[in-house]
């Protein structure tokens, strides 16, 4: 059991970080005995444990009272450098004069952020900068796009982690993971123009033409699309004025159909839009009237039918939802009368978004939240694989999205090469087989088409995927999954205090795959011959019944 001493302003925050990092915790209490003492709020404890952690990014009285020298304080952000990844730290650091043995160093001037001292069987760790403060910003302001392929929130946790089971004590957690997968992998679908007929001589037609005719060229020159793909946009381009005509068929039309044929059986989610012609409102008042699309959901509704009877999952791509409640319950409607679903969940139209959207899209009885992304790269804008709860929201979980195809090949964002798109997809899968958690994609209605044709691309990231034991799921499965996590919580046995009982409050009849119990060994006690290479050991937990955890087994 880890206790927690926090200042009283930061237990929002220390709630969340505790739902990602799931594992035994509470709140100090001075009756209560912990192996783990993490103290974020004053220099003083008058409780004893295995290990004390003490995080402050600015000096503390416990420095000078341990003799700890302070090599540099640091009032801007930095990267501190872990086992080969890079930790972005947005608040206040501090580096310490002697190594530390947890390998955490400041990236540009290798000098410790951690200071550790071991007596005995006690440990005491000195980290230099504030955890929940960090967290704070990752989960409200979120990261720049220059450290967007940073999963930061995940390396905070990992460290954590790896610091706990190093100094001898094992560990209890319910990873990111579902049962008999390695992650959860969430296809989606931003439907933006499911026609091209409804666009003429508006900037979307004129846009299409260029991109069409002039950047398929300059891509072919770059190196970027082969000729085969030039060719079938030029051809597009000149059959444009008899689709007008209903000469030629729609080549943006049966989306649906494609992304079935492409994704063969596997779910997925597709956000339509509730109203044409309605640009709704920004930041500073009425949306560019561009933004507006020339169509509404009730346009597509034999496609939202055929969706539906597929298996697959549709939710809002919201106009207003974002910032007005009452918008929000209109568009949410809009999209239950045609689905006949009662959960509907929202990602923005051009992922419009601030800090009181979570109230509003709460207010306007929004299921999920899938919105916080980028749209000039990919990766983690939070610093997270995970769902997590915005801390402004009560019940409002946010999947957040890592990746949107217009990110990568369009020129003024990452514009790369369909090869290259490929190669960054398959870090980020990599980091989703390592931290678990969801990788969220955006592949939008147009880009099977003229004149983007990703298609090639999207295959084999569906066939990665799967090659890498992802559970495929709805946006709105994933998130049920992570609610069913949530609903986990742990007791320790007062007569057998070496145990902990894991006990789930969802219903364990959801057809969503199972959780694990995962039992970390501590490493210094574990010897030769061990059968748990990796240091843990996984248990099915129980959905029926209290599971009942031994720590500190061995494989």
């Amino acid at each position: 059991m880890i206790g927690v001493i926090a200042d009283p302003s930061q237990y929002d925050v220390v709630r969340e970080f505790f739902e990602l990092f799931k594992t035994p915790w509470q709140f100090y209490q001075k009756d209560r005995r912990y192996e783990v003492l993490l103290c974020a709020g004053g220099d003083q404890v008058d409780g004893v444990a295995k290990l004390v952690i003490f995080y402050s990014g600015r000096k503390m009285l416990l420095d000078d009272e341990q003799g700890i020298q302070v090599a540099c304080e640091r009032r801007e952000a930095c990267i501190l450098s872990y086992k080969g990844s890079r930790i972005p730290i947005y608040g206040d650091t501090i580096t310490f004069a002697e190594k530390g043995n947890g390998g955490l160093t400041e990236e540009g001037s290798q000098e410790s952020a951690i200071y550790h001292i071991q007596s005995g069987e006690r440990a005491l760790a000195r980290i230099g900068y504030d955890l929940f403060g960090e967290i704070r910003r990752l989960l409200t302001v979120g990261q720049p796009p220059a450290n967007a392929d940073m999963p930061a929130l995940e390396l905070h946790i990992a460290f954590l982690r790896d610091l706990i089971i190093e100094c001898g004590i094992p560990l209890v957690e319910i990873p990111p993971v579902p049962y008999g997968y390695q992650f959860i992998a969430c296809l989606t679908h931003d439907v933006d123009h499911p026609s091209i007929r409804r666009h003429k001589l508006d900037h979307t037609m004129f846009g299409f033409l260029y991109r069409a005719v002039i950047g398929s060229l300059g891509d072919l020159l770059r190196g970027r699309i082969p000729v085969r793909t030039l060719l079938a946009n030029w051809m597009a381009a000149l059959k444009l004025p008899c689709v007008y005509l209903g000469l030629v068929k729609d080549f943006w039309c049966d989306f649906d159909d494609r992304y079935r044929e492409l994704e063969k059986g596997v779910p997925s989610t597709f956000f339509v839009i509730p109203f044409k012609n309605c640009p709704g409102k920004n930041s500073h008042g009425t949306a560019p009237v561009w933004r507006a699309a020339r169509y509404g959901a009730a346009d597509i509704t034999d496609t939202i039918r055929k969706l539906v009877i597929g298996g697959s999952e549709v939710g809002l791509h919201g106009i207003d939802a974002w910032l007005d409640g009452s918008r929000g319950h209109e568009e949410l409607e809009e999209i239950r009368r045609l689905t006949g679903a009662s959960k509907i969940g929202v990602r923005m139209h051009w992922l419009y978004h601030s800090q009181h959207s979570p109230v509003a899209l709460e207010e306007g009885g929004a299921f999920y939240d899938s919105t916080i992304g980028y749209n000039e790269t990919v990766g983690y804008r939070a610093g997270t694989t995970q769902t997590y709860k915005p801390l402004t929201a009560t019940r409002l979980l946010e999947l957040p999205l890592h990746v949107m195809d217009t990110a990568l090949f369009y020129p003024a964002h990452l514009g790369l090469s369909p090869r290259q798109a490929s190669v960054f997809l398959g870090r980020l899968a990599e980091n989703a087989a390592q931290f678990g958690g969801c990788l969220t994609i955006n592949w939008h209605d147009r880009s099977l088409s003229p004149e983007r044709l990703w298609d090639e691309c999207y295959r084999y990231l569906v066939q990665d995927l799967k090659s890498r034991g992802a559970w495929f799921s709805t946006a709105g499965q994933a998130v049920s999954w992570f609610q069913k996590r949530r609903s986990v919580v742990f007791e320790t046995d007062s007569i057998e205090p070496s145990t902990v009982r894991a006990r789930v409050s969802a219903d364990g009849r959801d057809r969503l795959p199972g959780l694990r119990v995962r039992i970390h060994n501590a490493r210094e006690s574990r010897g030769a011959g061990t059968q748990d290479p990796e240091g843990y050991v996984d248990m099915t937990l129980n959905e029926s019944a209290d599971t009942w955890v031994p720590c500190g087994v061995s494989g």
